[in-house]
């Protein structure tokens, strides 16, 4: 893939290293004000994940595009979704977050029966 890629992947590596740190110190209270340490760390954990399968489609994936944009979309929907859910205590954007995770799916899937390049 090329160079953007590589560095979509890298923003979003750095950006759930850069959020796992800003809700274990900067958000603690609201996060233990909400109840909602525990899904803040669901969002990060997966946002980490997908994020570092993102860096290595960059690197070996040339034909695997649509992977690539399933996981990106995964980590907005999922992650994001939880993210905000826990800063603002707004259950309803819980809703969301299956829509994500059938994103992260379908990004997976789509590498499982894809021919290998």
């Amino acid at each position: 893939m090329s160079p953007m890629h590589f560095r979509i992947a890298a923003a979003f590596c750095f950006l759930a290293v850069g959020l796992g740190a800003f809700g274990a110190h900067s958000l603690k209270a609201t996060l233990h004000a909400n109840a909602m340490l525990d899904v803040w760390n669901k969002a990060v954990l997966y946002h980490f994940a997908h994020a570092v399968a993102l860096l290595a489609l960059a690197l070996h994936g040339s034909g695997n595009r649509g992977a690539f944009y399933l996981l990106v979309a995964g980590i907005a929907l999922f992650s994001g979704s939880l993210y905000l859910m826990a800063v603002t205590n707004v259950r309803w954007l819980g809703a969301v977050t299956p829509i994500g995770g059938l994103c992260f799916l379908a990004g997976w899937l789509w590498l499982i029966i894809s021919p290998p390049r």
